[in-house]
């Protein structure tokens, strides 16, 4: 097999929001090592656990013995308070030049990192996003229900708001570290609608944005945070933004 190299000085710190991922968190971890070190990237992991009942932590912290502290950080918090302030937690804690932010539960591939990496330095794009809805993206897994509530997302809100991106409700994705932290104090929607605020914030603030395809896998172990009350947040939060951007 070819691996193509990524040629860079600079430090990636990778945010990982977590509620009940124990069988999930040692495999992501492992991808994530295991590319990064394949390309020699600088890195860090943070971990932003909210309490998980189910043991995250503490594997978590055997993680942590095989791979150094300096790589895996945990930073937990007390409770659920929201993917946002999450984001706000872990950023405290980043010393890279860049963030990335994507889920723990395997629906989100470390292989594409080194595109994002690539595209980055290519376009000097302030945030590279991973899209499933452009050319060479898609998804895998989901029944008809949740293909048509996410695509139905989407198109409503590009038709509405005019961000110029094809997916505004994914969360995988690379930012400038300063253009995160501005974005982050900024946005006040929750839930999935989060990030599509974020997106929304960075085109009207004359941030650069460039597109990643990827392949999004539904999540093996765990169930699935989507459900009635995230989909109300999600039209308030577009109206919301409607509104005011």
């Amino acid at each position: 097999m070819v691996v193509r190299r990524v040629h860079t000085t600079s430090k990636y710190s990778v945010l990982l929001p977590t509620y009940n991922e124990r069988q999930n968190i040692p495999i992501i971890i492992y991808l994530l090592v295991e590319t990064f070190e394949l390309h020699k990237i600088r890195f860090e992991i943070i971990v932003v656990d909210d309490n998980s009942p189910d043991g995250t932590q503490d594997v978590v912290k055997q993680l942590q013995r095989v791979y150094g502290e300096d790589r895996i950080q945990l930073r937990p918090r007390a409770g659920k308070l929201g993917l946002g302030t999450a984001y706000v937690h872990g950023l405290q804690y980043a010393s890279g030049d860049f963030v990335i932010i994507m889920d723990a539960d395997l629906s989100h591939h470390p292989k594409y990192l080194p595109d994002f990496i690539a595209k980055q330095a290519a376009t000097g794009a302030d945030v590279v996003t991973g899209t499933r809805y452009g050319p060479g993206g898609g998804v895998y897994g989901w029944n008809f229900k949740r293909k048509l509530i996410s695509r139905g997302a989407n198109t409503l809100a590009a038709t509405l708001l005019q961000p110029g991106v094809s997916d505004l409700t994914g969360s995988f994705r690379l930012y400038r570290t300063a253009c995160l932290e501005k974005l982050i104090r900024l946005a006040t929607s929750k839930g999935y609608a989060f990030q599509m605020e974020i997106m929304v914030r960075a085109r009207s603030l004359g941030y650069t944005v460039a597109e990643v395809p990827i392949v999004f896998v539904d999540r093996v172990y765990g169930a699935s945070k989507l459900g009635g009350a995230e989909i109300l947040l999600y039209v308030k939060g577009l109206l919301k933004l409607l509104v005011t951007t």
